[in-house]
């Protein structure tokens, strides 16, 4: 059985602020949108890029707080969390859920370690998504109705390496594949569809990547791959730049 560590906390509904007994100061950080990676639904994918979001917050003591968000309305649930992470992140400290009581939702309710263990099409990415060992978590069985659902958010508090500041991690998130970077993952059940879904996270000010070869767009969509497109080619510009110096 999977072992939980328990952080409790307190939270104003009016504005997403954690508060901690050792530390109430909190640093708002950037909200982040998910792109496609598996693509084996073109609807389902628009849903996961439009209404989920992972979210920085440092909370001080050397942690950093990842909150995850489902702003609904479409039928999807975040089951698994995935970071690939470069030398920034320890581990998982917390889980800010149902087993809190103050704090999370009442209906997510997760665990460290994940099933799969490395999240699905993760070769749909160059370099390919590689879970870093320890930095994963799932929902509990039942893994649908337990994930985040819309309206519902996890947050999953990380303890940083030695050395690593808040602002270190969010530079991190824009070297991603990198040396050094940073990239978050999350496998997506419970579409009306019936289907699953994985994304990555999309650095700061880029739209979604296009979709998976062999995936054709809805008509309504072709706007929205061309973006993509557009902006995944300015990103790769700014990573081999990086790469090079």
């Amino acid at each position: 059985m999977k072992q939980k560590t328990r952080l409790r906390i307190f939270s104003c509904f009016a504005v997403p602020i954690l508060l901690f007994a050792l530390d109430t100061t909190t640093q708002a950080g950037p909200i982040l949108g998910f792109g496609r990676l598996s693509a084996n639904s073109v609807g389902d994918s628009l849903i996961g890029e439009t209404q989920l979001t992972v979210e920085l917050s440092d909370v001080g003591s050397s942690q950093v707080a990842f909150i995850f968000r489902n702003a609904g309305p479409d039928a999807s649930s975040i089951a698994d969390v995935y970071f690939d992470d470069d030398g920034n992140l320890a581990s998982i400290a917390s889980l800010i859920d149902a087993d809190d009581g103050v704090g999370g939702d009442l209906g997510v309710d997760f665990s460290p370690g994940a099933n799969p263990p490395n999240i699905p099409a993760r070769n749909n990415i160059s370099p390919s998504f590689d879970v870093t060992v320890g930095l994963l978590a799932d929902s509990d069985a039942p893994a649908q109705p337990n994930g985040v659902n819309p309206g519902e958010q996890l947050t999953v508090i990380m303890n940083l390496m030695s050395g690593v500041t808040f602002a270190d991690t969010v530079a991190a998130i824009d070297l991603a594949g990198a040396a050094g970077g940073l990239r978050i993952g999350i496998h997506v059940q419970g579409f009306a569809s019936g289907g699953s879904e994985t994304f990555v996270n999309i650095p700061p000010d880029l739209p979604p990547p296009p979709p998976a070869p062999g995936v054709v767009p809805e008509p309504s969509s072709m706007l929205l791959m061309a973006m993509g497109m557009f902006g995944l080619a300015g990103y790769g510009w700014r990573k081999r730049k990086l790469q090079a110096t």
